[in-house]
């Protein structure tokens, strides 16, 4: 059976490209787009190539980036308008073939093994001319890596930028992918270079040509994964385009425009995320099982901590209580919080969630009480659809304690 042709196209420097759609004269200058400074969101998510050539990357702080290149311009993100050039980008792919992934707002993976017999084109002249019409009907740049697998098209789109096609085959992926750090195969995070590092695996092709029971017994079934990866086994498939992606975990994060450091500036952040987080889950008819927290100090260093809970729930109270426990338990009083992020996962489909009945649950009234209360919350988030966000509220609220407030309709 032939192999598959599988796309991963790749738009470069996505948000800086697109800004300069509208305001040419940043094609010439050192930019990046970067949140707002003046309330300490200012973390650089998309430079110019100019930019690039300064050392500027992404995640650094607007600090970090002037440091570098002092004479660097700064313009605030806007989604909205890059989520429009993306759908474009999208529909060009979709002419080619009805499997387009979006795998991120500049990503997708393509599926065009049928396409190509059908335009006659080998997989680098329909790259190309993905690329090219790209630049020519939106003013954008692509990198399209090719090959018979998601995860080695994902690293050929990598391989070279920006505005380049690079085709990785069963006859040269050894060559090419093999001599890479290790920490340039997908999903190979800091905690797992560093393990397999420390085994002698430094490369790509350590890894690949080594033992997949050693791997696995150093890190467990991501060992297995990493492996497989290494050495091109991923039969994962191209989805159909607008098939809706699983929804695994759901989180809210905030930089704060000044420190937290009470007890009371904690609960009042942990209040405020997690209550975005539970309506976002009624909204998808999810409820989640664990409840995670993470802080970031001043110095960019984080603390991620997460907990089980007895039962699935969206209810905001039950995880808003899991989170502040959670975050009691790991944070010291008076240790400044620059950031933090709440997130929940193992989500079922609500109807499916399984409750056990515990003595809390009949302190609370069992699971006729829990009833009461999500239908209390519904009621809540009906209101706020109506009448804005900032109409009602349940429970703990001290937004302007930590220089938050809520959005006015």
């Amino acid at each position: 059976m032939p192999d598959r042709v599988i796309f991963h196209a790749d738009c470069n420097n996505f948000f800086a490209s697109c800004e300069c759609l509208e305001r040419p004269e940043l094609k010439n200058v050192p930019m990046a787009v970067a949140g707002d400074p003046e309330n300490r969101v200012g973390v650089v998510v998309a430079k110019n190539e100019l930019a690039k050539q300064y050392g500027v990357k992404t995640t650094d702080t607007v600090y970090q980036a002037k440091k570098k290149c002092p004479g660097i311009v700064f313009v605030p993100p806007r989604h909205h308008y890059y989520g429009e050039i993306s759908r474009r980008v999208n529909a060009i792919y979709c002419e080619y073939t009805e499997y387009v992934e979006p795998a991120s707002i500049d990503e997708s993976y393509l599926d065009v093994t049928q396409a190509l017999p059908f335009y006659g084109l080998t997989p680098t002249a329909l790259a190309d001319e993905l690329r090219r019409r790209v630049r020519e009907e939106i003013g954008i740049t692509i990198s399209v890596g090719a090959s018979f697998c998601k995860v080695f098209a994902k690293m050929g789109s990598d391989y070279k930028k920006p505005d380049a096609t690079t085709v990785i085959t069963r006859e040269n992926y050894r060559d090419l992918l093999w001599p890479l750090p290790v920490s340039d195969l997908l999903f190979a995070g800091h905690a797992a270079v560093k393990k397999l590092n420390g085994k002698g695996i430094r490369t790509i092709g350590d890894l690949a040509r080594s033992r997949p029971e050693d791997a696995r017994d150093l890190l467990g079934k991501q060992g297995d994964v990493l492996w497989r990866y290494a050495n091109g086994i991923d039969d994962a498939p191209v989805q159909l385009f607008g098939t809706e992606r699983e929804i695994k975990s759901v989180s809210r994060g905030r930089t704060f425009p000044r420190d937290l450091t009470t007890r009371r500036e904690i609960r009042a952040a942990i209040v405020y995320l997690m209550d975005e987080v539970a309506r976002n889950l009624r909204r998808h008819n999810l409820k989640g099982g664990v409840v995670s927290v993470q802080f970031r100090r001043p110095d960019m260093t984080d603390i991620s901590r997460q907990t089980t809970l007895d039962h699935p729930t969206f209810l905001q109270h039950e995880l808003q209580q899991a989170a502040i426990r959670l975050a009691e338990a790991h944070w010291r009083a008076g240790d400044p919080i620059r950031a933090m992020t709440v997130g929940v996962s193992k989500l079922v489909p609500a109807e499916a969630a399984a409750e056990q009945m515990s003595l809390f649950d009949l302190m609370d009234g069992g699971a006729e009480g829990r009833q009461k209360r999500e239908r209390l919350e519904a009621v809540v988030e009906d209101l706020r659809q109506k009448y804005g966000d900032g109409s009602v509220t349940l429970g703990y609220q001290d937004d302007a304690q930590i220089g938050l407030c809520r959005k006015k309709e």
